[in-house]
């Protein structure tokens, strides 16, 4: 298995495996189109610029699993009061002929061991049900994040 890091020629690699990954947790079609289309044109300059970085493993010279990390701009919080960042763990995903051998597994020591190397004490994820006894087996815990969409109603 070779890894390597995400690069600008990875912008489509990584809206499929999103787009894949939100496809295996039953998400509809159409609303997939729609998220992969957005989410490509917000991808664009943060991989160009390093905002969005992370790792590609690849096997016979092929992809097969990647994961996605951010510095998010978080105010100090009891769980890192003294700092002002997060980190934040998005669309790790396993190509389906290459899970249940570790890939995931490796790809979550690669992203936690790339936060702490750039001084992050605390990180966020989202897991899928898929995702989360991968996550949890690892140490990583649930916590009080609740969540609605915002409706577009005028203020009364």
């Amino acid at each position: 298995m070779n890894v390597r890091t995400l690069g600008a020629q990875d912008l489509e690699l990584v809206c499929w495996h999103r787009e894949d990954m939100f496809r295996d947790a039953g998400c509809a079609e159409d609303v997939l189109q729609t998220m992969t289309q957005h989410f490509r044109n917000w991808l664009r300059p943060r991989l160009g610029d390093g905002t969005y970085f992370g790792f590609i493993l690849s096997e016979d010279g092929q992809p097969v699993a990647g994961v996605g990390l951010m510095l998010i701009d978080w105010p100090p919080h009891p769980s890192h009061p003294a700092q002002d960042k997060r980190g934040y763990v998005l669309n790790l995903y396993v190509e389906p002929a290459c899970r249940r051998r570790g890939l995931g597994h490796e790809l979550m020591r690669l992203a936690e061991a790339e936060l702490a190397g750039r001084g992050v004490k605390f990180a966020v994820l989202h897991a899928t049900q898929k995702g989360h006894d991968l996550y949890a087996g690892l140490g990583w815990s649930g916590t009080t994040e609740m969540s609605k969409p915002v409706s577009h109603a005028s203020p009364g």
